[in-house]
């Protein structure tokens, strides 16, 4: 097998992977019976959608639910499942239900799949993930239908339950209620506390990841023995939900374009406006209403998203911690990080801020070159970079407009953000040894 060659790294691995399923879901995706409209989709719009799907991104050039008929839909989750999953995990799953033995090189690709602190019970891992994943998803796919088969009837209702039971999860944003308004996501629920709370806490689980998950289910109440990791985690989600949240209701929803809400409306808008920018691509709100500022922070949300080793994507929550911890530290003199009664390793902190300074830099450079093709104004171009890196989904209307070039700049970019960024480098660098020696070192004065 290809991921037998031992020049064959994880990260080479992975990146294939997710090549292939993408150019599997294009060709898929351009059959005649894969769209209502005769001819099958282009071989441009059948790409974009399929990365978007695979990437579990969402942002679409056609309405979902107008363009493509059953089987496309069937397709795009089939893409959405396996790309939060994750291609390496699904080959492994598959592999260990067939009964074959899974070596060490396998078990290594798949701890490099998710994050996972080491090989050993990588197996066992796998497991847990799958139960976690399709408990999650069922509860979900029953809470939604106890709302879509009274609207849409019993078929079509739970199809729809299970269709955004899965893309609420693996944070993909994908939904099919452009057959009310296209392009409308979740608008009609704005004040639906079933619809909205379901999706929003599902997006929250899928997003702070399974290996987090398992420390949950081992230790439970005892939050002295999760992790630092898990630790990190579930405080940084929670103050990324509650703070925006807040800032949302007092500040955004209080404006008087908002005023034929009502106070529960806006609670649920607030809450949810807080939690669907962490890389799932639904809106509650016509996000064109948003002011600048909301507009900025739902930026920072979407590039920021979850954890490592889960469905969300962007330079995650992680990161964002380590280099908050980290300033902390520098602004009290402190000679190391310390959080939680722990020391963070440098490399933590290095790979951090390699993290961050490279989507923000492909962030920047993706909106700016797309604002110059197509004469958008800035922050329309900022939204649609910041939500192809951090594979969200979210968008103020400017995707079906966009050009082949621009197109293209998404494609990439919802790619680089679902494979990860330093995953891709690793994959097209060659590993160098440790040096025998070491430099000798000198100051750099940087303030």
């Amino acid at each position: 097998m290809f991921w037998r060659k031992k020049k064959v790294t994880p990260a080479r691995i992975i990146i294939t992977g997710f090549a292939l399923l993408i150019l599997t879901g294009t060709l898929l995706l351009m059959l005649p019976f894969s769209t209502k409209e005769p001819g099958g989709a282009s071989f441009l719009d059948a790409l974009f959608t399929a990365t978007s799907a695979t990437c579990v991104t969402g942002l679409i050039i056609h309405d979902t639910a107008l363009y493509w008929t059953e089987f496309g839909q069937f397709v795009l989750l089939l893409l959405i499942q396996i790309g939060g999953m994750g291609v390496v995990t699904v080959a492994l799953t598959v592999a260990i239900f067939s009964g074959k033995k899974i070596g060490l090189k396998q078990r290594w690709v798949m701890q490099e799949s998710i994050s996972a602190p080491q090989v050993g019970g990588i197996v066992r891992t796998t497991g847990f993930l799958l139960k976690c994943l399709f408990l999650m998803e069922g509860i979900g796919a029953i809470l939604l239908a106890f709302r879509f088969i009274p609207e849409f009837g019993p078929a079509r209702g739970l199809w729809y339950a299970v269709f955004h039971s899965i893309s609420a999860f693996c944070n993909a944003g994908f939904d099919l209620m452009g057959i009310k308004s296209p392009m409308s996501s979740l608008t009609d629920y704005t004040g639906d506390p079933v619809v909205s709370l379901t999706i929003a806490f599902l997006i929250i689980l899928g997003g702070i990841g399974f290996l987090t998950w398992k420390d949950v289910s081992q230790h439970r109440f005892h939050l002295r023995a999760y992790s630092l990791q898990s630790k990190l985690i579930l405080s940084a989600t929670a103050a990324l939900i509650l703070i925006p949240a807040l800032i949302f209701f007092f500040f955004e929803f209080g404006r008087p374009v908002w005023d034929s809400m009502s106070l529960g409306d806006r609670v649920l808008a607030s809450f949810f406006q807080a939690v669907t920018p962490r890389t799932a691509g639904f809106n509650s709100v016509d996000l064109t209403m948003l002011s600048e500022p909301s507009q900025a922070i739902t930026i920072l949300l979407m590039l920021i998203g979850g954890a490592p080793g889960s469905t969300a994507g962007g330079f995650k929550v992680t990161a964002f911690a380590v280099l908050l911890i980290a300033a902390a530290a520098t602004l009290h003199r402190q000679a190391y990080p310390e959080c939680f009664g722990r020391r963070l390793m440098p490399e933590s902190l290095s790979n951090a801020a390699a993290i961050v300074i490279l989507y923000f830099t492909l962030f920047f450079a993706g909106g700016a070159v797309i604002c110059g093709l197509e004469d958008l104004p800035l922050m329309d171009a900022l939204f649609e970079s910041a939500s192809a890196i951090g594979t969200v989904g979210l968008s103020l209307g400017a995707t079906p407009t966009l050009g082949t070039a621009s197109k293209l700049i998404l494609i990439f970019l919802m790619y680089f953000g679902r494979v990860g960024g330093l995953t891709l480098i690793y994959a097209m660098l060659a590993s160098k040894k440790p040096p025998a020696s070491m430099l000798p070192q000198e100051k750099v004065i940087v303030s």
